[in-house]
């Protein structure tokens, strides 16, 4: 089908946010692999995946991400507006495994499914969301916040179909995509994801794919409306500095089971040597002359503290 077409175009030329990079952790070591270009990609012995094995990964721009957001550099930004988000649950499309992660797709031909306000100038449709998770609960998201790893991170990818045609253009283009980054974290059993994790069995390996109607992906949306937000990239080859990230503050609670279920998916296709999904985040890239705006004031953070002597360790990261 046509988004499904686009969409491999996209992943194999010149992909868009959603996938991807594979790191193999080393199991006997339960920390977070090195962040660094030169621990990662050089000092390390591992296997890349091998949307990464063809690209030349010493990025050119300076606008790349992920990136650790430290809350007290963070800069209050009054005219940043509430986000609006609205979401048709019947332009869910299906679930697929693209060897890197699972993606849910949407059809995007029309304004049904879409963002606007924050600090974007147009409406952004929804093309998709995917997740990045680890191989254990202490790490899995892209970005971190005071240095502080989550289990998982929520992308909903949308393009803006104000100034470009297709998603393909505006996936290479500045302005061109607006990412919602949400922090997963370990908590209370997620009723509304779980319709999704009972669809994984399904699409264990790459390349396969289910159909999956009628899902609203604003369940997974934070009830705080706060968020930061940056000038930023795809997390994926071409590493195009295109996106917009809007990365909401308060995560979402997931069960540890539901986690597990991700990690139940593979990197390979039926009939090869079974590699587990896991750690398919890009490591953390520098902030260079970039500043992050928040939509919320920091002494309204502060001032909820119970105890003010806390606030010092509160905000170092």
């Amino acid at each position: 089908m046509v988004v499904m077409n686009s969409l491999r175009v996209i992943l194999q030329a010149s992909p868009c946010k959603s996938p991807w990079r594979s790191f193999q952790v080393l199991r006997s070591t339960p920390v977070r692999p090195c962040s660094l270009y030169t621990c990662t990609y050089k000092s390390r012995n591992r296997a890349l995946h091998p949307l990464w094995e063809s690209v030349d990964l010493l990025p050119g721009g300076d606008r790349q991400s992920p990136i650790n957001i430290r809350w007290k550099d963070s800069v209050y930004d009054p005219g940043l507006k509430p986000l609006t988000i609205s979401y048709d649950p019947a332009t869910c499309l299906h679930v697929w495994n693209n060897g890197y992660s699972f993606l849910v797709e949407f059809e995007d031909s029309t304004d049904k499914s879409v963002i606007e306000g924050g600090p974007l100038e147009h409406i952004y449709r929804l093309k998709q969301f995917h997740f990045h998770w680890g191989a254990i609960d202490a790490w899995g998201s892209e970005h971190t916040v005071d240095s502080k790893c989550y289990p998982a991170e929520l992308h909903l990818v949308h393009w803006n179909a104000v100034k470009f045609e297709t998603f393909e253009d505006a996936a290479l283009e500045e302005n061109g995509l607006a990412v919602i980054g949400v922090f997963l974290k370990l908590g209370k059993h997620h009723k509304e994801l779980q319709k999704l994790v009972d669809t994984l069995p399904s699409i264990k390996h790459k390349d396969t794919l289910v159909e999956f109607g009628s899902f609203d992906p604003s369940c997974m949306m934070p009830a705080c409306p706060d968020y930061w937000t940056y000038s930023g990239s795809l997390t994926t080859p071409p590493l195009s500095e295109s996106v917009t990230w809007i990365i909401k503050k308060q995560p979402v609670e997931v069960e540890h089971d539901q986690l597990e279920q991700f990690r139940t998916l593979l990197f390979t296709s039926e009939g090869e040597k079974e590699k587990r999904m896991v750690d398919n985040f890009r490591p953390l890239q520098p902030l260079m002359n970039r500043t992050v705006r928040s939509s919320f004031r920091h002494d309204y953070v502060l001032n909820i503290q119970k105890n003010p002597k806390t606030i010092a360790s509160q905000m170092t990261p």
